[in-house]
């Protein structure tokens, strides 16, 4: 199986990283200086479950040739269309898009280029960015990959050829038979981490401390949790548990990627997690105050940031 990776970041380069290690046909499509820098030095991962150092394929736009078998995406959502562009020389008639992307409103525009027969659906969830010499640094143990067919047959003969490609893989990996459930169910945990943290500039233990955080953190739960109800895919009670113990965890150093890219000055997926969220819950009827008032605060410091 011929895998592309569009970027070697912190999420792709793991995942690339781990399942070229593991045997893989990986390769890496990154912009020039980055593929200098890996041809060089070659993928570098620092984590807790053992460091390594991976010579995958690497390519740039400019020298992309060939189809493959699966092309996964962990751009960010503001990165969506330069993305699409760049991979669409390697997408032939046999190969599957995966994204591994946060939220859910890429699925329309990926399905709009390539087809929805096309698009598996996907996500992650690891805590990974890149080092001051740009190694891969995974923060914890924790690194999961979830894929799966949003329609027909769930254990497809792609799904499974899949499964079994990455089944040596050092992160736990699984086909999914309810894609759209677990990927409702991260979106929901995702968009109330952010809105919260990001809205309250701090850590879920810090935010909890106070005399009326873990009322805010429940409530930008409760919210998510009925858009997503509304769209079809109400959140199990095992995830909704675990999401609860989290909010009200007063010690409890977690934060979202997205509050790291505002407290670094970056851009941030404000759009595509938390108005996506307001967005579907005005459509179906769902008032979403608290994600509103946090919506409203990444507006005002991407504003700030872009004039």
């Amino acid at each position: 199986m011929r895998m592309l990776f569009l970027g070697a970041g912190g999420t792709g380069g793991y995942f690339g990283g781990r399942a070229a290690q593991a045997g893989v046909d990986v390769t890496f499509l990154v912009r020039d200086a980055r593929a200098a820098a890996l041809r060089e030095k070659g993928l570098r991962l620092r984590s807790p479950r053992g460091d390594a150092t991976i010579h995958p394929g690497i390519v740039t736009a400019g020298d992309l040739g060939g189809d493959y078998d699966v092309v996964v995406l962990s751009c960010k959502a503001y990165d969506l269309g330069s993305a699409i562009a760049a991979i669409a020389p390697a997408v032939g008639p046999g190969t599957v898009v995966l994204p591994i992307m946060n939220g859910m409103a890429h699925y329309d525009v990926l399905d709009g280029k390539f087809g929805a027969q096309r698009v598996l659906g996907g996500l992650c969830q690891i805590s990974a960015t890149l080092g001051p010499e740009g190694e891969v640094v995974h923060m914890g143990e924790h690194a999961s990959f979830v894929f799966g067919e949003r329609a027909g047959e769930p254990r497809s003969e792609r799904c499974v050829a899949l499964e079994g490609a990455l089944a040596q893989a050092d992160f736990s990996s699984r086909l999914s038979t309810s894609i759209h459930q677990d990927c409702w169910e991260k979106y929901v945990f995702l968009c109330s981490l952010a809105a919260g943290t990001c809205l309250m500039r701090g850590s879920v233990g810090e935010i909890a401390s106070t005399a009326d955080g873990q009322g805010v953190l429940l409530g930008l739960l409760d919210e998510a949790q009925a858009v997503s109800a509304a769209a079809g895919y109400p959140v199990r009670p095992p995830a909704d548990a675990a999401a609860r113990k989290l909010f009200t965890d007063t010690g409890s150093p977690v934060t979202a990627s997205m509050f790291r890219d505002l407290r670094q000055g970056l851009r941030v997926e404000g759009d595509h997690i938390v108005g996506d969220m307001i967005a579907r819950g005005a459509a179906t009827g769902v008032a979403t105050p608290y994600l509103r008032v946090a919506y409203s605060h990444l507006q005002v410091y991407q504003n700030q940031r872009d004039a």
